[in-house]
């Protein structure tokens, strides 16, 4: 079955609900803050910032050579506070590059153009670097 990028495969939140957790979870706050701040389950919360957490360094990786391939000078982010937050940083960091790039990215979440450019696997399985 296929998925429109702002749905990611077996969440029932979309892309940018739960990425929105994951910009919040980065910044340092625990998951019953940020379930809290969202209006959702705890349990919820935990699941997508325990998997992302476990996925953070693939993630990074995947979408620093995404953010190379995209730019003609690209800017590295500085290193964060966690690997949770290095990842969030790498997504917003290549989703920038891509708007550079193609205009009409700005149209599009960087949760959703994340999800289109990990084929919605953020969360459900470790991506591979290109």
């Amino acid at each position: 079955m296929l998925l429109p990028e702002v749905m990611w495969p077996r969440r029932v939140d979309v892309a940018e609900v739960i990425g929105a957790g994951l910009e919040i979870a980065a910044l340092g706050m625990g998951h019953r803050r940020v379930a809290a701040h969202l209006g959702l389950a705890e349990d919820t919360v935990r699941g997508w910032i325990c998997r992302f957490r476990d996925r953070a360094e693939a993630v990074r990786r995947h979408f620093t050579v995404a953010l190379v391939a995209l730019a003609d000078d690209p800017v590295m982010p500085e290193a964060a506070a966690s690997p949770l937050a290095d990842a969030v940083l790498a997504v917003a960091a290549a989703h920038r590059a891509a708007a550079v790039k193609w205009p009409e990215m700005n149209m599009v979440s960087r949760w959703a153009f994340a999800g289109r450019v990990i084929d919605g696997r953020v969360l459900t399985c470790t991506p591979s670097a290109n």
